[in-house]
């Protein structure tokens, strides 16, 4: 399978989920909203392992908090009967609240300290497991990283672990490096689909569509954005990666944010899609969504215009699509 002139119209959904707040009624109807309000035909199922610290080598993808394997297989079923295609993002973050971006070695190997080769060891084994559900349950798309910027310079390494997932999963494979990182990473002909999050000032985007555009062109590749998005707060559409900024709840700060990404992206054919950021498996009640002040569109102004974006976008009879 192979991703060529299908448009992604998705919607991240679940990251914040924990063990045990999956698979239940609430999780159910969050998944069904999604869809109903942006026009979804593809989503994300993100989900995190969490590793000590930046320097820790150990990932517990087994263990609380992580979602059990039994819910990100009730996901996907979900997903499926929504006729919702499907792209597994198992994510690892820091449990001390250091951004995975900041997961770093020495370059070399060195005794008594920790090692680039025994944190491959076990994000190897991570990845591998997720891969293998991926496969069994027919995720169309699989994503093999998030945002781990001090890791892209290690690209034998890299290479080496696409090589081992491609043993176990036969679907599409990418990797979702960081917002300006596009240009930096050098293995993109390892992988099937470019992608990366797309979380540029508001004034910036053709600017980094420029920039975006010589990287695709040069490893002539599907690109699409594995995370984009805005909060709804006063402030967010010049800074949309902060999700600290302090500011009042504003729906129209969004839906501003959303209204500019998407015209930038109209002008670029090879910007296949979005995976937007991002929809939780538990929402908030549609009556608190005015002071809601997260990157979650529910109930928001900017759901109407994503919803009618993918419309636009998106081939709604499938045996058009070229993929099937």
């Amino acid at each position: 399978m192979v991703l060529q002139n299908e448009y992604i119209g998705g919607v991240t959904w679940g990251f914040m989920g924990v063990r045990g707040t999956w698979a239940n009624a609430d999780a159910e109807t969050s998944m069904e909203l999604m869809k109903a309000t942006t026009a979804a035909n593809w989503t994300a199922i993100a989900f995190s392992a969490v590793q000590a610290t930046p320097q820790s080598t150990v990932i517990p993808y087994r263990e609380n908090p992580t979602v059990a394997d039994e819910e990100i297989h009730w996901a996907i079923r979900k997903a499926k009967t929504m006729d919702l295609k499907v792209c597994l993002k198992p994510i690892v973050n820091c449990a001390d609240g250091t951004w995975r971006a900041h997961i770093n070695f020495f370059d070399k190997d060195v005794p008594c300290e920790p090692k680039w080769s025994d944190w491959f060891r076990s994000y190897t084994a991570f990845i591998l497991h997720y891969a293998v559900i991926a496969e069994q349950s027919g995720c169309e798309m699989f994503c093999i990283g998030c945002e781990l910027v001090m890791s892209d310079r290690r690209a034998e390494q890299w290479r080496a672990l696409i090589a081992e997932v491609r043993k176990v999963y036969s679907g599409i494979l990418t990797y979702n490096c960081d917002k300006y990182q596009e240009d930096n990473v050098t293995w993109w002909d390892a992988l099937d689909v470019i992608s990366s999050s797309g979380y540029y000032p508001l004034q910036d985007w053709e600017a980094q569509l420029d920039r975006i555009e010589a990287v695709v062109k040069q490893h002539n590749k599907p690109f699409f954005f594995m995370e984009a998005g805005c909060p709804s707060r006063i402030g967010s559409a010049a800074v949309p990666n902060d999700w600290t900024l302090k500011g009042d709840p504003s729906s129209r700060e969004q839906e501003r944010f959303y209204e500019e990404m998407f015209r930038s992206c109209d002008g670029r054919d090879w910007v296949q899609g979005f995976m937007l950021w991002d929809w939780p498996a538990h929402l908030y009640p549609i009556e608190s969504a005015p002071a809601n002040d997260d990157y979650c569109m529910y109930g928001k102004s900017a759901a109407v215009t994503i919803s009618q974006y993918y419309q636009s976008k998106i081939i709604m009879n499938p045996k058009e699509n070229p993929n099937e």
